[in-house]
């Protein structure tokens, strides 16, 4: 399974070119590299000095760099729906609807790059998987939404089930799904429609856990403004679920290293990058961090079943940012604007909420 690599950061600190440095150094070092770019404009094209275009292009050894288009990735994805409806719908409602015709709605960008990233991954064509996006909230939620998406198909699954509609239409489900459909629903509603895709999810949120498969990096400047935005993104990537490996400051000079106060990122470690000059990649691609050591940094969560306690990390919040509610086997963490929802496991989902401290950036909730 491919490495997902991904870096974060205020725009201007650098994220494209620590993404391109790291491509290089992985392609230099024998690894097979894709550079995935969600920005279409001609801007790293012209820092690679090559023409890139929707499909993977070979510009170097062991290296291949695309833009990920979105109109393009919606064609492609309309197709794929049209094959699933085909089996399981005798009557295809979007038989005679194109993807040409279509236009990316808000927010649909976000599930096809995640959706090509994954794909990309499962390839088995790549051993790292390098994605230069807009390295902000934005994307961020794109990464969590999987985790997302299983939390509103529980709920909303249930919410049917219990509801009373759910309990009058279930002695006609499975007449009318045995007449209209290829599968029997009878057993549950919504469970064969839903098992592939619940399935994809799955395997992204497991891929998001492992260090070693997914691994985002903090890029920053001396700049406070640049900083402090590290350091909310820093949080905000433990939240959906993304570890942080270590920091990177960029444009590093003599009084930038003498000056930064690398407690800010404790315990990540931060490492100092020179400035880039012209086309001279090799300096920086040296400086890089070494990324297998990402596995050391903080997970965004443990379970210690046999203490009965769930450890979150959040750094760049503080207590009074933070909300914890319980409903039933879940519990939703709240830290500033963002919400992150925790399925217990069957030791815990049944005990209710002990106590919570907040501890050395750790929120940790004890379960009676």
């Amino acid at each position: 399974m491919a490495l997902f690599l991904t870096f974060l950061g205020k725009g201007g600190t650098g994220r494209t070119t620590m993404a391109i440095a790291a491509a290089k150094r992985f392609a230099c070092q024998g690894q097979r590299v894709l550079l995935a770019a969600s920005d279409p404009s001609p801007a790293l094209g012209l820092m690679l000095g090559a023409e890139i275009g929707s499909e993977p292009k070979e510009i170097a050894p062991n290296l291949k760099v695309l833009h990920l288009q979105m109109t393009v990735l919606l064609e492609r994805g309309w197709e794929e729906l049209k094959k699933l409806e085909a089996q399981y719908v005798r009557t295809p409602f979007f038989k005679d609807v194109y993807g040409q015709e279509l236009g990316v709605l808000p927010g649909m960008d976000s599930i096809l790059t995640i959706n090509a990233m994954r794909e990309y991954q499962a390839s088995g064509e790549y051993d790292v998987i390098i994605y230069d996006g807009e390295g902000n909230q934005t994307m961020l939620r794109a990464i969590g939404s999987p985790e997302i998406l299983s939390w509103y198909i529980r709920r909303f699954r249930k919410v049917f089930t219990d509801s009373e509609l759910g309990k009058t239409l279930s002695p006609f489900v499975q007449p009318i799904t045995s007449a209209v459909l290829n599968v029997d629903w009878s057993s549950d509603n919504f469970s064969q429609p839903l098992g592939q895709f619940n399935q994809l999810l799955d395997k992204w949120k497991e891929t998001l856990a492992d260090p070693n498969r997914a691994v985002a990096y903090l890029v920053t400047t001396n700049n406070p403004v640049a900083v402090a935005t590290a350091r909310y993104l820093w949080g905000s990537a433990q939240q959906v679920g993304l570890i942080v490996g270590g920091v990177i400051l960029n444009q590093a000079l003599a009084t930038d290293k003498v000056s930064f106060d690398v407690t800010q990122f404790a315990p990540l470690q931060v490492t100092s990058v020179p400035f880039r000059s012209g086309d001279d990649w090799h300096s920086l691609c040296n400086a890089l961090p070494d990324f297998s050591q990402a596995a050391q940094a903080p997970k965004p969560i443990s379970i210690n079943v046999a203490a009965r306690q769930v450890s979150l990390f959040l750094p760049g919040f503080d207590k009074k940012q933070i909300k914890l509610t319980q409903y039933g086997p879940e519990v939703t963490i709240e830290a500033g604007d963002q919400r992150r929802n925790i399925f217990l496991p069957p030791e815990l989902s049944a005990a209710p909420v002990k106590g919570a401290k907040f501890q050395n950036q750790y929120l940790i909730i004890s379960f009676g």
